[in-house]
């Protein structure tokens, strides 16, 4: 009985770390989506899902970037202004990962659910 009381508390104190570590990469995913493709959180749903809300955001990030270099000075203010509402879509994608959720982010969400791999 008692040891069965031990394993019991062995796998709850083990299960928050396990947790803790797949936040942590749905975190980096946000930041170099590729980092926890390189890992073994890679088979893990809820890492894959902000996974692939990170790599929206990293192709609307070089997609500005091409307006950028194709029209330097004529769009400036709108790209800036793009720029901006995708760095706070980057904040938004890492709160909800800290929360544990697989809330699409908002306007670009459903381009990353379309994403397989």
């Amino acid at each position: 009985m008692a040891e069965e009381n031990i394993f019991q508390e062995k796998q709850q104190s083990q299960s928050p770390s396990k947790k803790e570590k797949n936040t942590g990469m749905a975190i980096v995913a946000y930041i170099l989506f590729f980092v926890p493709l390189l890992t073994e959180s890679k088979n893990d749903p809820f890492v894959k899902y902000h996974v692939k809300q990170g790599l929206v955001l990293f192709i609307g990030w070089i997609v500005i970037a091409i307006i950028d270099i194709i029209f330097p000075s004529q769009l400036l203010i709108i790209s800036r202004l793009f720029s901006l509402c995708l760095f706070v879509l980057l904040i938004i994608g890492i709160i909800n990962a800290l929360k544990g959720e697989q809330k699409p982010l908002p306007v670009i969400g459903k381009l990353g659910e379309q994403i397989k791999f």
